[in-house]
């Protein structure tokens, strides 16, 4: 009868590595490829990926091990996303102690059990918590179970969903790009060119404080990429602690701190948002606001060198004082719209690839549930029978 499950010890020698002495830098430098656990991020390994070379001396006299190429890696310790994540290795390489390698015996395809492990991420950390440990080891890895599928199942399953792989590899790739030649133009169209008047930042900004009292509104926060929704609308019975929140109306601009830099962003929706009281909100006047908001982006790391000050009493805090007060060069209102109208036309077509992104994320999610777990078959190969069952693992 076919097997439900397989363990990855029935399919598998598992095993790892190990970190030659680092005092020893006779042990280090060489030629062999030396793969860390920071490699490991649900991805494929190629030899130019790999930055750290040891001796065959090294080799020798540690617990690292030649891994061979084909073999699937895991990491097997980290707080974080790190823990349980795997990869391909497409070349032949040495492996420290926390990673765990799988070396697949014949009649298993590499892409499958790679996919499946992609999948079952959540299943392998639960394996390690239930264990009573943070980590997984080699033990717990080899009684971990996948679902068994014949040999023309597994490679046409792994083809398939690999495909799937490079399309959404390519698709951050090309989103990556556009955003670096966006954030290029955008800090060329942002520096002063001629006929272009002088002003104080100030000049465009007024403060105004509405408080939240007891009306409904949806909480923001923000951050380094602006200001977004934090939680759903809050009923006035559940708005006792948000009273002094001040309301960020549409088109208002939102001053914060994120970590060691000013933290800003235009409410460009159609919602009011309720914010902390330890931000400060303006009305911009007599400057395009996405032009405004877009200015402060390309010299923000400027500015916070200059104005973000540390307080003994408030700890991070921006100097308004002097930012309000830096002089500044701006095009009239028309070129503003202008330069602002490119921009937004350039970040909507990058909000495309990002929604098409998503969209392949979703299907490849949606493709590894039927295909996985069994609920779809492909169609056998023409040198099967259909009605021969495959022999057991």
């Amino acid at each position: 009868m076919r097997k439900a499950t397989v363990r990855l010890g029935e399919i598998a020698h598992v095993t790892s590595g190990g970190t030659p002495d680092r005092e020893r830098p006779e042990y280090w430098g060489g030629t062999i490829p030396w793969v860390k656990t920071s490699l490991i991020q649900n991805c494929e390994i190629n030899l130019a990926d790999i930055d750290e070379f040891i001796t065959e001396e090294g080799l020798k006299k540690s617990a690292a091990k030649i891994i061979p190429a084909g073999s699937i890696l895991m990491a097997m310790i980290g707080q974080g996303k790190t823990r349980g994540q795997v990869a391909i290795l497409n070349t032949d390489a040495a492996i420290n102690q926390n990673c765990a390698a799988l070396i697949l015996k014949k009649g298993f395809d590499t892409r499958y059990v790679y996919q499946q492990l992609l999948y079952r991420y959540e299943e392998l950390r639960t394996a390690s918590n239930s264990s009573g440990q943070q980590n997984l080891n080699a033990g717990l890895i080899r009684d971990f179970s996948i679902p068994y599928a014949d040999s023309h199942q597994q490679v046409v399953i792994g083809a398939i969903l690999s495909d799937w792989d490079i399309a959404i590899e390519t698709t951050e790739r090309l989103i990556a790009a556009k955003e670096a030649y966006i954030g290029g133009v955008t800090a060329r169209l942002y520096h002063r060119r001629p006929g272009w008047t002088r002003h104080r930042l100030g000049d465009f900004l007024q403060e105004i404080k509405v408080l939240h009292g007891d009306g409904d509104y949806v909480i923001g926060s923000v951050g380094k990429n602006g200001i977004k929704p934090r939680h759903e609308v809050y009923s006035k019975e559940l708005t006792s602690n948000h009273e002094r929140n001040l309301l960020v109306k549409p088109g208002w601009l939102c001053f914060g701190l994120a970590s060691d830099c000013m933290a800003f962003g235009i409410n460009s929706t159609n919602q009011t948002y309720s914010v902390s009281p330890a931000y400060r909100t303006f009305q911009i006047k007599g400057a395009d606001p996405c032009f405004f908001e877009d200015y402060l982006r390309v010299f923000n790391a400027r500015l916070s060198k200059r104005f973000l000050i540390t307080s003994a009493r408030q700890g991070k805090a921006i100097d308004f004082e002097g930012l309000f007060n830096t002089e500044c060069y701006f095009p009239s209102l028309e070129e503003q719209q202008q330069i602002a109208s490119a921009v937004l036309l350039m970040r909507e077509e990058l909000d495309r690839f990002r929604q098409l992104l998503d969209a392949l994320k979703r299907q490849k999610r949606g493709l590894m549930q039927k295909l996985l777990t069994g609920q779809w078959r492909v169609p056998p190969s023409n040198a099967e029978s259909t009605d021969k069952e495959p022999a057991p693992c």
